[in-house]
């Protein structure tokens, strides 16, 4: 069940993300950051909110695949400054 502080609906969840979402030029890791929270915050509501339960479940898929997309992002810069 969620708390009081957490998103009840796939609504919720939405506006959420939209109000801590980064600055498009934030560094890497605050994206990162951003997208995995935002996955584990999807993936409560597709518990919680059973009307929306697989469209927050891709929501969660989602945030996954841009979090691996920034992770491997970050891999690659690291790896060209060794």
């Amino acid at each position: 069940m969620a708390t009081p502080n957490e998103p009840r609906t796939l609504r919720e969840a939405h506006e959420i993300a939209m109000d801590r979402r980064p600055a498009p030029d934030a560094n890497p890791s605050v994206w990162l950051t951003f997208r995995q929270a935002n996955a584990r915050m999807y993936e409560k509501v597709a518990d919680v909110d059973r009307g929306h339960h697989h469209e927050a479940l891709y929501w969660a898929d989602h945030e996954r695949r841009r979090a691996g997309e920034v992770s491997a992002k970050i891999q690659g810069v690291n790896s060209k400054a060794e």
